[in-house]
């Protein structure tokens, strides 16, 4: 029989806890809560938190329980045993007598697994690292972080599970997160972060995380106040929806920007300019000078019948309490709800001075009186948000009185709506008026904030869509994760201290992470090249990657370029993993034509979780935030010229060009765009 292997005790410890953990899913399944609860309602609420805790029990398959080991160094405890040893995984489990058998990443006593190192072993003698193949234990990978015979090496584990293919979503990082991703995901929860991240830096896998590491570290407190991952469309949400999941946190809720603020429906768009005066921060100000536009100073007094007297509050006193309320730091709605309580109160002093003693409740029948109604409706009017902005975007005249001195005649013509056909009354709103709805909205009544709001890809944001999503975490913090060159938005910031000051957090730490981790050093360095031109003050990210990757450039002839682009996505999908082909959105028609000629089966972006196929064609406009194992990009001539104006055509270029995991071929049949044109690859 042959003797027994280290691998084969891990393996055995992996067994273990996975029957643990079916134990421990077993014990939540058979609990009964039918005579634990004093009503229905909260049987039924204990009931869905049973239902939850069930799910985060589940054992995926293909997903390795543990994938790390410490052993610290020898020390003897009060009993006489010496070491300590700790499995760090994905979830807590724990056996029969509640002994640990898999720590959770996110425990402090898991932290050493990120940051230990040689200089600085934080007391670990020994970290495992395993491999896995599915869900089998395949390999084991030690680093003696106290033995000074033993010199520091790069982990083959780390840069296999780094490199290794992708299909479908996003997956988690858990397994190798870096000590300066782990900073950012441990931060505490009372700051905001800003992650400016260079591509495959992993800045999008370290927000996610975060938001993990903060559910875990403050369940009872975001639970009640929420959290909230912002991402730029749909399909970028589809990809990484995923991971949260994967790691036990089953109800973080996810939208875009434009759903947040989805009061109307938006069937009209912008061009590039009136887009950027609309999302101009100066709006914000027209906006409150709209709202309270409509206040007026009464001309009369007001005359209150109580029983057989009559109570009088002259027009002078009337217009001390409102320009006092319009004077305070107050949402519209909630001035207009206190102006009758302070009629009201005004007129209880009239009666206390008449030998009465009036209660709350005759002050409250006071404010419900016809002639004061009549004052409020006269001098304070109801405010609708989206009537608001509909006169404010069609009427000239309005538009010239709120904007005097903020907007430029030019600039006011540029955000007027065209007269309507007859016949039409219902608005064509965009998506930047939606926003403008919202603000209004926030100036007559407070928006709700959450605990924490993770926002990727936010140098596209405008600022006027900065102060929505910063209305959502007022009373909260944030993450914020964007890379300034990847900015391909007319509105895109230039830096994050204008960025944050306009989300409402000034103060927000700035974090840079320009290590890579996915992109391969090759194609990095070729992609780099844009950056003088797109982002002139950000440092070019470097590559832990071993393999430098492939890249290759082929030049055709325009009548050649689409059975060239089909031929290399058939070369690409002889390999192994995910393919994407990224091209102009004119270009994606005619492309998606030559695939099917072909027959060549292919998604769009966000249907790699609902369909089997290994090639995506992806509009360049969409390809923000993915990733593929191996990119085909057609044209970079047809990307840059597809945008406004050449630094934005750059910048989109310059996120097509960073998708890539292993290699990217690049098909063109006009000339390189900028510095690309200088570039001495060629196929």
């Amino acid at each position: 029989m042959p003797a027994r292997t280290p691998l084969d005790d891990e393996r055995d410890h992996l067994a273990a806890s996975r029957a643990a953990l079916r134990a421990m899913r077993a014990d939540a399944e058979a609990l009964d809560i039918s005579d634990v609860t004093a009503n229905w309602v909260n049987a039924k609420v204990l009931a869905s938190e049973i239902e939850l805790r069930i799910k985060s029990l589940a054992d995926l398959a293909g997903t390795p329980l543990f994938f790390g080991r410490l052993d610290y160094e020898e020390s003897l405890d009060e009993d006489g045993e010496s070491g300590r040893r700790f499995y760090i995984g994905r979830r807590h489990v724990h056996d029969a007598d509640g002994d640990p058998m898999v720590i959770d990443w996110r425990a402090p006593v898991s932290q050493p697994f990120y940051r230990a190192s040689k200089p600085d072993p934080q007391g670990v003698a020994l970290r495992r690292r395993f491999g896995y193949e599915g869900g089998d234990l395949t390999a084991y990978e030690d680093e003696h972080l106290t033995d000074p015979a033993e010199a520091a090496t790069s982990s083959a584990l780390l840069q296999r599970e780094i490199e290794r293919p992708r299909v479908g979503p996003m997956r988690d990082i858990v397994a190798t997160i870096q000590p300066e991703q782990d900073e950012i995901v441990r931060a505490s929860l009372g700051g905001t972060v800003c992650v400016q991240g260079a591509p495959g830096t992993g800045k999008t896998a370290v927000g996610l995380h975060r938001v993990a590491y903060l559910l875990y570290t403050h369940r009872d407190r975001l639970a009640r106040s929420g959290t909230l991952v912002i991402g730029p469309n749909r399909s970028f949400l589809r990809y990484i929806e995923q991971v949260l999941p994967a790691l036990g946190e089953m109800e973080v809720k996810q939208a875009t920007v434009d759903e947040l603020v989805a009061h109307v429906e938006v069937r009209g768009v912008d061009d590039a300019t009136a887009a950027r005066v609309k999302g101009d921060a100066r709006m914000a100000e027209i906006l409150r000078r709209a709202v309270r536009g409509g206040v007026r100073m009464p001309s009369e007094p007001v005359m209150v019948v109580r029983g057989s007297r009559r109570w009088r509050v002259p027009a002078y006193e009337l217009e001390e309490i409102i320009r006092e309320l319009a004077g305070r730091d107050m949402r519209y709605g909630s001035a207009r709800e206190a102006l009758p309580q302070r009629i009201a109160h005004a007129v209880l002093v009239r009666m206390e001075q008449a030998g009465e003693a009036p209660d709350d409740r005759v002050q409250n029948a006071v404010a419900r009186t016809p002639a004061v109604k009549a004052v409020v409706k006269e001098c304070w009017p109801l405010v609708d948000p989206a009537k608001l902005v509909l006169r404010l975007l069609s009427d000239a005249a309005f538009l010239a009185e709120q904007a005097e001195g903020i907007l430029t005649p030019e600039e006011q013509k540029e955000i007027l709506w065209e007269r309507p056909p007859r016949g039409v009354t219902s608005a064509r709103w965009s998506a930047a008026d939606a926003v403008l709805i919202d603000e209004a909205r926030d100036l007559v009544e407070r928006t709700g904030s959450l605990g924490h709001v993770v926002l990727d890809e936010a140098q596209d944001l405008s600022p006027m869509q900065y102060r929505a999503v910063g209305r959502r975490c007022s009373t909260g913090s944030a993450t914020i994760l964007g890379d300034i060159a990847q900015g391909t938005t007319p509105w895109a910031t230039e830096t994050w201290t204008a960025a944050l000051t306009h989300l409402g957090k000034p103060d927000a730490v700035v974090e840079e992470l320009t290590q890579g981790f996915r992109v391969p050093r090759e194609v990095i360095a070729y992609a780099s090249r844009l950056l003088p031109a797109i982002a002139p003050g950000l440092a070019e990210a470097t590559s832990i990657r071993e393999s430098a990757g492939s890249l290759d450039v082929l030049r055709v002839t325009p009548e050649e370029l689409d059975e060239a682009v089909v031929t290399a996505c058939g070369a690409a999908l002889e390999r192994e993993g995910s393919i994407g082909l990224i091209a102009a959105d004119a270009r994606v028609p005619a492309l998606a034509k030559a695939l099917g000629a072909a027959g060549m089966a292919h998604l769009s972006p966000g249907e790699e979780t609902s369909r089997e196929a290994r090639l995506t064609l992806v509009p360049a406009s969409l390809a923000k935030g993915l990733e593929y194992d191996f990119v085909v990009l057609d044209d970079p001539a047809a990307v840059v010229s597809g945008e406004p104006d050449e630094r934005t055509g750059l910048r989109r270029l310059y996120v097509a060009l960073t998708r890539a995991v292993s290699g990217l071929w690049i098909v063109h049949s006009a000339p390189l765009p900028g510095a690309l044109a200088t570039a001495a690859s060629t196929a």
